[in-house]
């Protein structure tokens, strides 16, 4: 079976390996130096399966059309709809991704943010770098800890049920609010499902796993943002716009809230935004998704879809056309 590699060319290099790579070619015919940028390539008329990632060129119709062998797109990241037309769905092409796969890294970067924040660790730190003296923790009454503690993640995506999975050794509760499950789901998953006012008003960290949609677009908003405690923590790893900035921005400012941000909008803030000087402020550039080492998870899962094609089993982690209107 003809493969071939669709992505930013020299890509393919980090999510597979040499292993992973001689695996592959055991599997499918495929060049592993060769990257399609655009399915004008000669090449493309034979291909049957795609084997894409970031910068994949845009499948549609045209697309299509030069490549009418295509039966499969084997994505090796996260979401497919930056680049798969509907009329991919009408040839009802095999489409799979690596959204579990990627979810995993963002779960633990929200995990070690959801501990740290509990342990008041970075506002500690920037005392402890300012004063040069430690403080007299006994008397401290601007750490929680872990134990006990209420958790809200706004969003059961794979990225939310991950780090549900991920909190459920340590002493926490934990909140769920997410339309697309009921209070069932939630339990089996090792949550309480609650409506978003609940999820703002009893959690001290609030973890953000919501899809950037037009209904979720600014949907933590200045109310919502109110009905957070004094010293509780927001975390974002899911996008930017979820969030109203300018209503964050003013929490922020007050000192009353603090926040952990791997996304902004827009991405990154302007260098005079304030709040990149902000003592109660942690800003990572976007590095919660797989990062190094964590891109041949996604290579290994890439494979495995790979084998089950030619094995002639179902697919491990199918894209479902229907979801992707409320999926990221």
């Amino acid at each position: 079976m003809r493969a071939a590699f669709a992505m930013t060319p020299h890509l393919q290099h980090r999510f597979f390996d040499a292993p992973l790579l001689a695996e592959l070619g055991d599997l499918v015919d495929i060049d592993a130096d060769q990257v399609l940028t655009s399915y004008d390539d000669p090449g493309a008329a034979d291909v049957e399966v795609l084997v894409t990632a970031w910068g994949t060129p845009t499948i549609d119709a045209s697309a299509l059309a030069r490549m009418p062998r295509l039966r499969a797109v084997v994505h090796a990241a996260g979401s497919v709809k930056y680049f798969l037309s509907p009329e991919a769905w009408e040839r009802d092409l095999r489409v799979t991704c690596g959204v579990e796969p990627n979810a995993r890294p963002v779960a633990e970067y929200a995990l070690a943010a959801v501990l740290w924040a509990t342990k008041s660790v970075l506002p500690l730190t920037e005392r402890f770098r300012a004063d040069r003296v430690a403080p007299d923790l006994t008397v401290d009454d601007t750490i929680d800890g872990a134990y006990g503690t209420t958790v809200g993640l706004l969003g059961a995506s794979a990225t939310g049920r991950a780090l549900v999975e991920l909190l459920a050794p340590f002493d926490l509760s934990v909140l769920v609010s997410d339309p697309t499950i009921d209070a069932a789901r939630a339990a089996e998953m090792g949550a309480e499902l609650v409506g978003l006012d609940d999820l703002f008003a009893r959690s001290r960290v609030v973890s953000l796993h919501a899809p950037l949609l037009p209904q979720t677009r600014h949907l933590v908003d200045a109310r919502l943002l109110g009905l957070m405690g004094d010293g509780t923590t927001l975390i974002n790893t899911a996008r930017g716009g979820v969030v109203d900035h300018d209503a964050l921005r003013s929490e922020l400012l007050s000192g009353r809230l603090r926040a952990i941000l791997d996304v902004t909008e827009p991405e990154p803030l302007p260098a005079d935004d304030p709040m990149w000087s902000l003592p109660n402020v942690t800003l990572t550039p976007h590095v919660a998704g797989s990062q190094g080492s964590e891109l041949r998870r996604l290579g290994r899962a890439a494979v495995d879809e790979v084998r089950a094609l030619i094995d002639g089993r179902p697919p491990l982690r199918p894209v479902d056309p229907a979801t992707l209107a409320t999926s990221a």
